[in-house]
């Protein structure tokens, strides 16, 4: 499904390279987790994969089933199935979340050849999945992120993914800053996706997530390079050991 080979990417304005080689291959319907230290360049390769600015690949490839990724505009990357879940979501004053998400939806769907969904099915859908995912229902008729608590931002996001329904998931550290009870809920909807053909990428600092979300594979990446792989065991390893030992294994 997702497969990155040999990745280097640099900061435009600083020229400051911050992948130096990452390779990783995500099949269909597997859950790849990353942890690292910070500054590992764990961010920035979530940002390059889905088309944020301010970053130059220098060197490798991204495909996505068999589709070059870095080829292609954001818009493009997401109505071919990628998806990323932002650490930080931004707050969108003056548009409601259901326009939002209706005019998201819609837009995928045109730029792939589909008919649009109309009001009535799409309100239907966007209820039902709200009410799996446990939102409120006032939460849809609040403008995007404006004055929601850090759980109720990142069960949006999971919102978003169930709606756009994506092949590809990428979490960039969905678990920051929230409270236990909060990250159960985000988890609960991620497992809710999980379907044995959509495949996840999970970035995070911490092994409690891991423990909701149960990921087939974990690696470990430092200094802009994936420098251990394993299952998860190797989560709490970190988690009881922190990441010194593992980094003087490949020094």
């Amino acid at each position: 499904m997702l497969e990155i080979n040999n990745l280097h990417v640099k900061l435009e304005e600083e020229d400051k390279q911050i992948l130096k080689g990452v390779n990783l291959k995500l099949e269909p319907g597997t859950v790849h987790a990353i942890m690292g230290p910070n500054g590992s360049g764990k961010s920035t390769l979530s940002y390059v994969l889905s088309g944020k600015g301010g970053y130059q690949v220098t060197d490798g490839s991204a495909t996505l089933d068999g589709n070059d990724l870095l080829d292609l505009e954001p818009e493009e990357r997401a109505a071919a199935g990628l998806f990323l879940a932002f650490q930080y979501p931004t707050e969108i004053p003056g548009v409601g979340n259901m326009t939002f998400l209706r005019t998201a939806v819609n837009s995928q769907r045109k730029l792939r050849g589909q008919d649009e969904m109309s009001a009535g099915d799409f309100l239907k859908l966007v209820r039902s999945t709200a009410k799996d995912l446990k939102i409120d229902a006032d939460m849809l008729k609040r403008p995007v992120n404006v004055g929601f608590s850090g759980g109720e931002k990142k069960r949006n996001e999971i919102l978003q993914m169930a709606m756009l329904e994506p092949k590809m998931c990428i979490l960039d550290e969905t678990d920051s800053g929230l409270d236990v009870d909060a990250m159960k809920l985000v988890a609960k909807g991620v497992n809710a996706l999980r379907d044995g053909k959509r495949s996840f990428l999970v970035i995070t600092h911490y092994q409690r997530l891991l423990d909701h979300i149960k990921p087939d594979v974990v690696h470990i990446m430092a200094a802009g390079r994936i420098i251990k792989t394993g299952g998860p065991d190797l989560a709490l390893e970190v988690e009881n050991n922190g990441y010194a030992d593992i980094l003087a294994e490949v020094a």
